[in-house]
């Protein structure tokens, strides 16, 4: 009998148990998927938790829940990985064995990486909201605070959903104009990037909705430290920009497995193919959602794209056939910006985000880089697609792993 093991039972994870779990010959694989936590949580709904639009149940379940019956779930803590070898060194000291791994351990924050940013003003008036508890943490401030200067800041790329700072730099205005108090809040939104976002057409369309919103844009901000005495944010030129609440995306990190492993980059993510998702450094190990150094989005539609790719590679490399299928970095995101509008962006390695209609050309009824109601609403309709589609591994009807350029304005 051979063993399949994932590691990681977040979206990526999880999503390539439900794919493989009935496509494998179970009477040859064994699948085996190895996570020390107990709980699934729904990532894109921490940007809405401190603004009480979710609360914490709507994106918190059990692990077990969404883990096909016939899948080994191992609630443990790993060690390291042994790639030379073939198994997985737990911390208790028990070793699973592998013929093939799938790595899906996701990333991280690192505010430790920021001198002073998890000072003494961590969860007073320095946040996050890319974790459960940063998240709850600002709602309970955001309650009553009663106005001054929001900072709303990124300290380097690459981060998960890249696109969640800017949402919630949207949402923070629209939030403060139906408490009556826009008037009493300065919002910054303060980026390493020399613009909004990294595609050019996209850029200037978030950063025309910057200005409409009276949102100040400091680009070009490569932070060196937090200070806490002074409460603003210094960059390594020596600019300095005061906050009386920051909300901060520290350095995204993939897990510290990774350097435990000698299997990651200087930020842990594992060097991977960017067609076929193999490892570069091991023929029976693939890797897929934010633990890779890929150049495409770390975001659960990207996990969602790879996992159909992967899934046929996997095949393939079982009946020890070439690895034909291959990601083109598709991507697709809704990008709120408050009074429940959203944008939508379509976009792949190759092809920026441009104006036209989704899924459907000319039909749509999603419209590309335009605020719509309906975009909105498709933003909220995902959180019940995650829950009941994405992560049982269902193909999303109309939407191809590999970018679609119909109904796209491309030049």
């Amino acid at each position: 009998m051979k063993r399949l093991v994932i590691l990681g039972a977040g979206t990526a994870g999880t999503t390539m148990a439900n794919h493989l779990h009935h496509k494998l010959n179970r009477k040859e694989w064994e699948i085996d998927i190895i996570d020390e936590r107990t709980e699934h949580h729904y990532q894109p709904g921490y940007l809405f938790l401190p603004f009480d639009i979710y609360q914490p149940a709507d994106i918190v379940k059990s692990i077990k829940e969404f883990v096909p019956s016939d899948v080994h779930l191992i609630t443990k803590k790993i060690d390291r990985i042994v790639a030379g070898e073939n198994f997985i060194q737990m911390a208790d000291g028990d070793t699973v064995p592998y013929d093939l791994l799938i790595i899906a351990t996701g990333a991280k924050i690192a505010p430790e990486e920021t001198e002073g940013m998890k000072g003494k003003e961590w969860y007073q008036s320095v946040f996050d909201f890319y974790t459960y508890e940063g998240a709850l943490a600002l709602r309970d401030k955001l309650r009553n605070w009663e106005g001054g200067n929001l900072v709303v800041h990124i300290t380097e790329m690459p981060i998960k959903c890249p696109v969640a700072p800017l949402e919630f730099a949207f949402l923070a205005d629209s939030f403060f104009r139906n408490k009556k108090m826009r008037d009493k809040v300065k919002i910054t939104y303060v980026t390493p990037l020399s613009g909004a976002f990294t595609k050019p057409k996209s850029t200037a369309a978030l950063e025309h909705l910057l200005h409409e919103k009276d949102i100040f844009i400091e680009s070009d901000f490569a932070i060196a430290e937090v200070n806490n005495e002074t409460k603003t944010i210094v960059d390594y030129g020596g600019k300095e920009i005061p906050f009386d609440l920051l909300v901060t995306v520290p350095t995204n990190k993939g897990d510290e497995l990774m350097e435990r492993s000698g299997l990651g980059d200087d930020l842990n993510y594992v060097a991977t193919n960017k067609e076929t998702l193999r490892s570069k450094n091991y023929a029976n190990v693939f890797v897929i959602g934010d633990a890779t150094d890929i150049p495409a989005s770390k975001a659960g539609s990207v996990a969602h794209f790879e996992a159909e790719i992967l899934t046929e590679n996997i095949l393939h490399f079982v009946n020890d056939e070439s690895l034909t299928a291959t990601f083109d970095g598709h991507a697709n995101c809704f990008i709120e910006t408050g009074n429940s509008k959203a944008l939508l962006i379509d976009f792949n390695y190759t092809t920026e985000p441009v104006e036209g209609t989704f899924p459907f050309a000319g039909i749509g009824p999603l419209q590309l880089l335009k605020e719509s109601r309906m975009n909105h609403w498709g933003k909220l309709a995902f959180r019940w697609i995650y829950w009941n589609v994405l992560l049982k591994g269902i193909a999303i009807p109309f939407v191809s792993s590999n970018m679609s350029t119909a109904g796209k304005k491309i030049n």
